[in-house]
């Protein structure tokens, strides 16, 4: 069986997002940040990796951008082979 990393991507989005929720809440609630500071850390420990996982995408297809780009240089620098002779 494969791993589905959108499908780890959604849960950690999703536990972070429940647990700001909560810790919002709870610090509404009981006026006592402290108190519930532990509930924003998980949700940060949940939203951490993904924003990782975002960046290192965005170099990946910065780096491939530019690889394309020379490509498409180093081909429209190569001569078209003339039909003089060489002496």
């Amino acid at each position: 069986m494969k791993f589905d990393k959108d499908l780890l991507r959604t849960v950690l989005f999703a536990v972070g997002v429940v647990a700001m929720v909560i810790g919002i809440y709870q610090t509404l609630l009981f006026n006592d940040l402290m108190r519930n500071y532990w509930i924003f850390m998980v949700s940060m420990a949940c939203w951490m990796p993904l924003l990782y996982w975002r960046q290192q995408e965005r170099v990946a297809a910065k780096i491939a951008e530019q690889e394309a780009k020379l490509a498409r240089q180093k081909q429209a620098r190569t001569p078209a082979k003339s039909d003089k002779k060489r002496r």
